[in-house]
């Protein structure tokens, strides 16, 4: 039987320098001329998954203590924890641990490919996002990571603010899959003036060594 191939909906037009085959996707992990930054990371590959319980209190996937509060996160043992709702928290394997898969409980839903997940990262950051939506990713009066939930370029998005350090600022966009093309077209747009470009895998992953 042949291995069903997973496309990620980001799709960028620049050469890639390194790649590798992952569980059926193909994942770029350096492009040519990646540049000093800010770098736009696809990380649609990297699982994730929904998780939905009357009695979250209860719940500890991957061992995780999961946020009380709507818009809190918390980041452990490379995956990221959302809390949305009373109900609900998103779930994403950022460190890319493949010993961490999802629970068998019918409470956990696999959104992978369902999903576009991307990071955009460096000292413009914020300057880019500010032409997107009007949502507050530097709020000092919130600890770092966080989460919003709203409009991004007009698009209902989960934006999870990583870190706010000028050298390492960074936030994670993920939204449906079906406005992958126009979401990419409109966050390169946004950051043309600032240098904005693709970068691969590893680009991500030394900054999440960071967190």
């Amino acid at each position: 039987m042949t291995d069903i191939q997973r496309i990620s909906p980001v799709q960028f037009k620049v050469t890639p320098l390194q790649r590798e085959n992952r569980d059926n996707w193909d994942v770029v992990t350096v492009y040519a001329d990646e540049g000093d930054g800010p770098y736009i990371v696809d990380l649609s590959h990297r699982p994730r998954y929904d998780c939905q319980s009357a009695d979250l209190a209860s719940v500890k996937p991957f061992g995780i203590t999961l946020p009380e509060t709507p818009g809190e996160s918390v980041l452990e043992k490379g995956v990221l924890a959302n809390r949305m709702n009373r109900t609900q928290v998103s779930l994403l394997n950022l460190g890319g641990d493949e010993s961490v898969v999802m629970p068998e409980e019918p409470i956990y839903t696999d959104v992978t490919e369902s999903t576009l997940c991307v990071a955009i990262l460096g000292e413009a950051v914020f300057s880019i996002c500010e032409k997107l939506t009007a949502l507050d990713f530097t709020d000092p009066g919130r600890q770092t990571p966080f989460l919003y939930q709203g409009p991004f370029s007009h698009v209902p998005c989960q934006i999870t603010t990583l870190s706010r350090d000028n050298g390492n600022a960074g936030i994670l966009l993920t939204c449906s899959r079906g406005y992958g093309r126009d979401m990419i077209h409109s966050i390169l747009d946004a950051g043309k003036e600032f240098g904005l470009r693709p970068a691969g895998e590893v680009r991500f992953t030394n900054c999440l060594a960071t967190l």
